[in-house]
Parts: C-alpha cells; structure tokens; sequence
C-alpha cells in the first residue's frame, strides 16, 4: 500500500511529503482507524516513531484520537482515525464538475451532462485497453485497472477471499459528488469496467461501522463472486 497518495499531491510538493505520513493515512483511510501497535504490524518500524509520527499528523490537524474501551481487563485503547482535513489529501471533482455540466444542460439539453460522463468513462476505456490487453490473467488485468483508476484520483485495494472471491475495495472516488446528482453516470462506469474486463462486474456499496469506513466493492464474477 505505500505510496498510493504520492498521485494526490502535485508533483512540485511530493518532495515534500514524508513518505511515513503517507502510509499512514493509506492505512487509516482503508481501515477507519487504527492503534499505534497495528499500525506498526502493518508498516514495520518501531512503536515510538510510528507514534510520533500519528503525532505529528493529529498537532497539524489531519488525525484525531479516540478511545475504546478493551473486551478484556485494561485501560481504554488509544485509535487514531483521519479528521474532516484529510478530506482535502483525496481529490474531488464534484464542485467544478457539477458546475460545468449544469452548464452544458442549460447549453445543450437535458440530456448533454449524460451524454458527457458517458463520454469520458468512454475515453478512459480506449486509453486503456491497450494497457490491459498486455495482461496474462484476470488477476492481473483487473489488479492494473485498480491502479489505473487511482492515477485518475480512485482509492482503493484489491482483495481476495474464498468466501466472496476477488474485488477492488474503493474507499474514494473523485465523481463522488457528481454521481449523486447523476446516477446514470455509475452505470456507464460499470459498464465500461466490464468491457475492459471482459467479465460481469458486480457492484456493491457498504456501509461503514464499527467494521471500517464505507466503501464500493466491484466483485469480479469470474473470479468467484458469488451473485445475489
């Protein structure tokens, strides 16, 4: 999981960035929050400057604490999660998006925002389907289409169980916002997915809790996704 924010930051500033604090607002926008002991599980080093480092994040506003009580005997356990601030690490489109194709509609007709996100989930499926035509299994074509989708602002990992096969987790999406206001545009994405793939795409939203953060789950059928 390292280094997936180094696309978020413009390039003049990625020098800039410590390298510790980018993983570990990977691991805490992928889990919802966590304490100083797994992350160290998860990134290696040791437990004060993993700490130090949360630290550091929560003085400059991007983590918070809370804390939660042990099943077992002991005192409550210190998690750190990611504020409202870190919002801005993960970019949107929604505003200036929204705008724009509010603007196209009342140019060109009810139907031109549509016909415009359909269009660009179409160019992203012709710039990278010869990408993807490289690949040597479905693994490996839908593992370069996660990253592919997080150069163009998505967030996300690739999982696999037995119970629901193989997936691409996304915990961020940059047309957030604009799929609120135009819903369709989920499903040109899908659709496009699905070309690219050349498998059914099942899509699923989940809900956060106590679980994690709330997420889109996009289940490969032919890697053993079992359909409801």
């Amino acid at each position: 999981m390292a280094g997936k924010l180094w696309g978020v930051f413009a390039s003049g500033f990625r020098e800039l960035v410590k390298p510790q604090w980018v993983r570990i607002v990977d691991e805490l926008k992928l889990s919802g929050g966590l304490p100083v002991p797994e992350l160290q599980r998860r990134l290696g080093g040791s437990y004060m400057g993993i700490k130090d480092q949360c630290e550091a994040l929560r003085k400059r506003g991007y983590v918070e604490t809370w804390r939660v009580p042990r099943q077992k005997i002991g005192r409550p356990e210190i998690m750190y999660r990611l504020t409202e601030k870190a919002d801005g690490l993960f970019p949107e489109a929604g505003a200036i998006s929204l705008q724009l194709l509010d603007a196209a509609r009342q140019v060109f007709g009810d139907t031109a925002p549509e016909r415009l996100l359909l269009q660009h989930f179409q160019q992203l499926r012709d710039r990278w389907q010869p990408r993807l035509a490289k690949a040597r299994s479905m693994v490996e074509k839908a593992t370069l289409l996660s990253s592919l989708r997080e150069k163009e602002g998505c967030f996300g990992r690739c999982k696999y169980d037995p119970e629901q096969g193989f997936r691409i987790e996304e915990f961020h999406h940059p047309l957030h916002e604009v799929f609120k206001s135009y819903p369709n545009a989920i499903q040109f994405e899908l659709r496009v997915m699905e070309e690219l793939l050349g498998s059914k795409v099942v899509r699923r939203e989940i809900a956060g809790g106590r679980g994690g953060p709330s997420r889109v789950d996009y289940e490969v059928a032919t890697l053993g996704v079992r359909e409801t």
